[in-house]
């Protein structure tokens, strides 16, 4: 890896989303080797996805150079590696670049898509964990769109004109909010030929509510706002398969569509080499205590989503959003300069700031502890909290331009499809 030798221990972080972004900042002008571990070279902004997906933002609004953030710091260094394996005996991390070897271990993977073992969807559906993906989508999108404008089959026309998501939570609410804004907004002006009262957009869930893990009032006000834009609903009703563009499920319901996007749970990014005492393997996330060290090991740490650690106020471990891991990567930070200086660590204490999702325009709920927002100014909270957490200037700048631009013109600028839609597996392979 071309990493200089130094007498300085060595810190390796793998992952540069949330927990290990914020883990770096607090390591700046520390007396430790720091090297930065990821299988791309920029921080995405995952909450964001879903806007470049339906066009609201280009991928560029909410991505960040990695080697932006430790710029003229002399400690701390960067490498594009997909990690393979790591070897606890020998404190190695096995990489397809080469092996590093390491004092302290940061584990900060992140989650990857949950398909619940159902091949069949993982290789038909799309899916929208990367920028790649949500690029992906975007051009699946609008090349079926294309496909609908020119055909003379209905029935083809019916499948290219249908969307249909799995999985209710923030995502699929944001996204079916989202193509449903495209519909009424955007597309009637962009396709004078067609017929734009016959896309359907589709949202399943399984649970009896949009947004389970919300307050039932935000639940049933985040339904309302989607029934009023024209979303079809489906609840208590699970996806069984999805092949030759026909989506069916454990009841009666069945879809044809030719776009199937799948937002139904995430499972941790988890990495070979440790035993199911550390890895708790239904749900790949190691188990922590509270400095975030993974069980058994006392140079091993894991922070977000991937690190479930069980308090009194959370028995089940926290939930897999950005703000554990922005607070648990802050407060290992604060404990590495506490090992340097021999104080002693800080137990981590999660702060729970809300939970927010948006429908649309002028439309979102927020849940701050027992209060609850609805309308414009829950949309409002949710535009001010994103704009402020984006990383950098220029993106939080360009972010609130497009934002700004598309409510007084009733707009999305980045209609468009710059690559081919590519199969799951391909997309996967490249990224």
């Amino acid at each position: 890896m071309n990493i200089p030798d130094s007498q300085k221990p060595r810190i390796v972080i793998i992952g540069g989303g949330f927990g290990g972004m914020n883990l770096i900042k607090k390591l700046k002008k520390t007396d430790y080797q720091v090297v930065l571990l990821d299988k791309r070279n920029f921080h995405t902004f995952q909450p964001l996805l879903y806007q470049v997906s339906t066009s609201g933002l280009e991928p560029e609004s909410i991505a960040y150079p990695l080697r932006k953030i430790i710029r003229n710091q002399k400690n701390m260094h960067f490498r594009i590696a997909e990690v393979k394996r790591i070897d606890t005996a020998l404190k190695k991390v096995r990489t397809d670049i080469g092996d590093i070897s390491y004092d302290h271990l940061v584990i900060a993977t992140g989650t990857r898509t949950n398909f619940f073992g159902n091949k069949t969807i993982e290789e038909n559906a799309v899916w929208m964990k990367s920028l790649p993906q949500a690029l992906n989508i975007r051009s699946l999108m609008f090349e079926n769109l294309e496909k609908a404008n020119r055909t003379n089959d209905p029935v083809k026309r019916k499948e290219f004109l249908r969307f249909v998501i799995a999985g209710a939570g923030p995502t699929g609410v944001e996204l079916s909010g989202a193509i449903a804004e495209l519909r009424s907004n955007v597309l009637q002006a962009d396709y004078p030929d067609m017929d734009i009262s016959e896309i359907e957009i589709h949202l399943i869930e399984g649970a009896d509510r949009v947004l389970p893990p919300f307050s039932e009032k935000s639940s049933a006000k985040a339904q309302k706002f989607l029934e009023d834009m024209g979303v079809i609903i489906h609840l208590e009703t699970f996806v069984a398969n999805y092949e030759n563009n026909r989506v069916t499920t454990k009841g009666d319901l069945t879809l044809d569509t030719a776009t199937f996007i799948w937002s139904a749970g995430v499972t941790g990014a988890s990495i070979e080499g440790f035993e199911s005492t550390s890895l708790l393997p239904k749900l790949n996330r190691y188990k922590v205590d509270v400095y975030n060290r993974v069980a058994g090991f006392e140079d091993i740490y894991a922070i977000g989503d991937i690190a479930l650690m069980e308090t009194e106020d959370w028995p089940k471990g926290h939930p897999q959003v950005a703000q554990p891991a922005i607070q648990q990567g802050k407060n290992l930070g604060k404990n590495f300069i506490n090992m340097e200086k021999g104080k002693d660590l800080n137990p981590f204490e999660y702060f729970d700031k809300g939970s927010m999702a948006t429908i649309g325009r002028n439309k979102a709920v927020v849940d701050i502890g027992k209060l609850q927002f609805g309308g414009f100014f829950a949309w409002f909270i949710w535009m001010f909290i994103h704009l402020w957490f984006l990383v950098g200037f220029r993106n939080r700048v360009v972010t609130f331009f497009n934002w700004t631009y598309s409510y007084i013109n009733y707009d999305k600028a980045a209609r468009l499809i710059v690559r081919p839609f590519k199969q799951n597996k391909i997309i996967a392979e490249e990224d």
